[in-house]
Formats: C-alpha cells, sequence, structure tokens
C-alpha cells in the first residue's frame, strides 16, 4: 500500500494488485512485438482515478536451471558456471510508461514489448542461449496514483506507487525466437561502426567477395575458427 502523506491514514489512499498474463504476439506491427495483458484491481481504500504506472520488466535469471547445452552460451554473460553464484543478476528487459483509467474494482490494460535482435544486448545473447524453455519475468511498478478521498467532487489527491509493488510473470523463449524469425528471418542484424565497415568492404573488394556475409565468412575462415 502507498505510505500515506501526513495527516492522512492508509485506508485513504488507493491500494492496487498487479497481474501479468501472456504474452502473445501482437498482430500487424510494424517489428516484433510481444503483447502483455496487464490486470489492476483496487484492493482497499478509494476509487482510482487515474494512475501514471512505469513498468521496469526483467528478466530472473537466477530462478531458473541450465542444462549444460546452455553454459557456453552463457559464459560470456556470465561468466563460468562456477561463477554464477556471484554473476548471475536480473538482466533488465525494457521499461513501458502506462496511463492506467478510473478503476473502481479492476481494470486490464496491454503492455507491448518490442523484440530486438541487436546481438549487442545481453538479454537478446540469453534469449537465444536458452532456445525454447520459458524464463521468468519479473514486472516492477512505479508511478503516481490519482484519487479523490471523498466524493467525486473532492479534491484530486496523488500518492506514489509503493517501491514493494511487483508481479512476476514468464516468457517462453521460443514464442520470442519464432516472432523474430518470423520478421527478421534466420539474419540477426549487426551493428558495425562507419570505420569497421569501411575496412569490411575494403577486404571484399581486396579479395573480389559478392557481399558483406561473404567477407565476414572469409575472415573467420582465415581465423581458423570452428
Amino acid at each position: 500500500m502507498t505510505a500515506p502523506a501526513a495527516g492522512r491514514t492508509r485506508a485513504d489512499v488507493p491500494e492496487l494488485g498487479f497481474a501479468v498474463t501472456g504474452p502473445r504476439p501482437e498482430e500487424f506491427a510494424a517489428v516484433p512485438t510481444l503483447r502483455f495483458d496487464l490486470g489492476v484491481e483496487r484492493l482497499g481504500g478509494p476509487a482510482l482515478a487515474a494512475a501514471s504506472l512505469t513498468v521496469d520488466i526483467r528478466i530472473d535469471v537466477t530462478r531458473r536451471a541450465y542444462p549444460p547445452r546452455t553454459h557456453r552460451a552463457l559464459a560470456e554473460i556470465f561468466g563460468l558456471p562456477g561463477q554464477w553464484a556471484r554473476s548471475m543478476r536480473p538482466l533488465a528487459w525494457t521499461q513501458i510508461t502506462v496511463q492506467v483509467p478510473p478503476v473502481e474494482a479492476t481494470a486490464r490494460l496491454p503492455l507491448t514489448v518490442g523484440c530486438t535482435t541487436d546481438t549487442e544486448l545481453a538479454v537478446t545473447r540469453y534469449l537465444r542461449a536458452v532456445g525454447d524453455e520459458p524464463v521468468p519475468l519479473v514486472f516492477l511498478f512505479t508511478g503516481t496514483l490519482f484519487y479523490r478521498p471523498g466524493t467525486a467532487a473532492g479534491p484530486l489527491l496523488t500518492a506514489r506507487v509503493p517501491w514493494t509493488a511487483e508481479c512476476d510473470g514468464a516468457l517462453p523463449a521460443g514464442l520470442w525466437q519464432d516472432l523474430v524469425r518470423r520478421y527478421y528471418g534466420d539474419a540477426p542484424w549487426l551493428r558495425l561502426t562507419r570505420e569497421t565497415y569501411d575496412r569490411l568492404d575494403a577486404h571484399r573488394v581486396r579479395h573480389v567477395l559478392p557481399g558483406p556475409e561473404a567477407a565476414v565468412t572469409d575472415l573467420i575462415d582465415r581465423s581458423g575458427a570452428p
């Protein structure tokens, strides 16, 4: 429950509960997007006139086990398995701002999350590493509540969402994989600086290679990497 301002009791402030279900692919989105459903329930206090919520979504990587086949890919993020007890921390996925309408009892709102294929992000590397398996999520809520403690004609007051406001969820990593593949095929994006790209293109021209992928493959082959 939100801590009341001076002179107000806890019963004077809306007490809210949160639950998240889903996700499912967002239809007709320009980029790969997942949609979660956010449920808001008034547990006590006056009715909510409105709320401005910030939702931080994190992957709680410590709440599941990892088979040996994933250890090599995860080592780039967390180090060797013997270090995981110290190095594994929740991965920040995204932050969303959502406006909540008046709530007498319950309300349901969409949370849409764009799915990037940027290979430099730890979240992307993690979701590719775990394959089709589900990953645990935690949704953390902050923001401002707007309410009237008396009649609808009373003054509009504000209170902060308590720092303890959170709920759990899950993401089937296979759903993320399939959605990204539907938009981009099997071609992850690789971001390069202009200088690096120019050097790569110069290598391509010098060795008469048909394109950037052939130039990268040639460099890997020359390095002797498996």
